[in-house]
């Protein structure tokens, strides 16, 4: 939608996790499809979000968009990592949730 191409602005450096989640509806999501959204954002499946996967995360929303900065990824990571290992565990907080506070 539109509200999503806003949120993913091409503009280096301007990727804000909490707005991007709040107008894709995620943060109002069941545990069960925040599980499914997650089980598609960990493309090797070893149950975490990792640095390199979410370069990535625009264009698994929004086709065309561009690849997240290493600064937005550093800063996706410390807002949603909840245990400091440096990815976001599926057993973790509810990372769409987290992000909405």
């Amino acid at each position: 939608t539109e509200d999503l191409h806003i949120a993913s602005d091409r503009s280096a450096d301007s990727f804000c996790p909490k707005q991007f989640f709040q107008l894709c509806g995620l943060t109002k999501k069941s545990p069960q499809d925040v599980k499914k959204v997650f089980e598609i954002l960990d493309n090797d499946g070893n149950g975490y979000i990792e640095r390199d996967e979410l370069k990535g995360f625009l264009q698994r929303f929004c086709p065309g968009a561009r690849a997240l900065t290493d600064k937005e990824i550093t800063a996706f990571l410390n807002a949603a990592d909840d245990d400091s290992d440096g990815r976001i565990g599926v057993d973790g907080k509810n990372i769409w949730t987290h992000l909405e506070s």
